[in-house]
């Protein structure tokens, strides 16, 4: 196998046609270079230059490794330029979990910031449920989840990331769908509800459990979804009443209703949720991309600055 300082070393003679030229480019002593040519031919079995007291010239064996050994040292140098970005945080790979939610409006801009400002950074983005996001942050199987957490522990962390509040919803033709004003929660305990499970995202199961003992009553479920987007659409098909975060029935086609509660009730409806602990400037640079306007440029060691393009060409060595 070539090492890429043999290649640095043959490129030089190479391109000088004169081991003493070569010396001094490398800034080295000719003695150890001829050394290393000579066993650089006697590795590969080759005469790679014809050497005469008055010139040295390539061979075709040479010609053609010469292009070889060019290659080598610039995937070398390509190497250790996207190790250095990566070590920067402006390159490598993100691996990001969202919620269903999360895709209407939140991450498309929180991506579209990112890209801008880390444009060689591969990003891998998957659905997924509170639950599911968790646990693969602990498995390492993600990077970044935005999902509907509050309490993390000590393996994570959570950043708020959308304040919401509850709202009832209702189909267009229930009786409370054509009032105005805020309504009681309590007006709704006989109601069928449809509702979330616990094991799909616990946290924002509890605090829809806690909005209705708070108002005197544990809902009657009936019917049970997926997902909130899920919940709203059986609550279009006239299947009964449900407690949504205000920004997704405001985003639901025309029939579903929903009225504002009298008293609010108010959640942190998406968080960025994190691993703990540890330097991962990628990450840090998402957390700074989700936060309002201006805060990403004072992220990571290169601010918002764009990545330097990767050089294509072999430098002079």
């Amino acid at each position: 196998m070539v090492e890429v300082r043999q290649a640095r070393y043959f490129i030089a003679v190479a391109e000088e046609l004169n081991f003493s030229r070569a010396a001094d480019r490398l800034k080295m002593s000719q003695p150890p270079l001829s050394q290393a040519i000579l066993q650089l031919e006697r590795q590969l079995g080759l005469t790679l230059l014809n050497r005469s007291s008055r010139s040295v010239l390539l061979t075709d064996a040479g010609q053609l490794f010469l292009e070889q050994c060019r290659l080598l040292v610039g995937a070398s140098e390509r190497a250790r330029e996207i190790a250095a970005l990566a070590t920067g945080g402006l390159a490598g790979t993100l691996r990001i979990g969202a919620v269903t939610s999360a895709f209407t409006e939140t991450l498309p801009l929180i991506l579209h910031r990112f890209r801008a400002s880390r444009p060689l950074v591969e990003l891998q983005v998957r659905e997924i449920d509170s639950h599911h996001g968790r646990d693969a942050l602990e498995r390492r199987e993600l990077d970044v989840a935005i999902i509907r957490q509050t309490a993390t522990g000590r393996r994570l962390k959570s950043v708020p990331l959308r304040r919401d509040h509850f709202v009832v919803a209702m189909p267009q033709h229930h009786p409370l769908a054509d009032g105005e004003g805020p309504v009681s929660l309590a007006d709704f305990r006989d109601e069928p509800w449809v509702w979330l499970p616990r094991h799909i995202s616990p946290d924002y199961h509890d605090e829809l459990v806690a909005a209705c003992r708070q108002a005197g009553f544990s809902p009657e479920a009936q019917h049970y979804a997926n997902s909130i987007n899920s919940q709203l659409a059986m609550v279009q098909c006239g299947l009964g009443v449900t407690l949504a975060p205000e920004s997704s029935a405001r985003q639901q086609p025309p029939g579903l209703a929903w009225r504002e509660l009298r008293k609010r009730v108010d959640l942190v409806e998406l968080s960025v949720v994190v691993r703990a602990g540890g330097h991962e400037p990628l990450v840090e640079h998402f957390i700074a991309c989700s936060r309002p306007e201006g805060d990403a440029d004072t992220i990571g060691p290169r601010g918002p600055a764009q990545a330097p393009e990767i050089s294509g060409r072999v430098p002079r060595v």
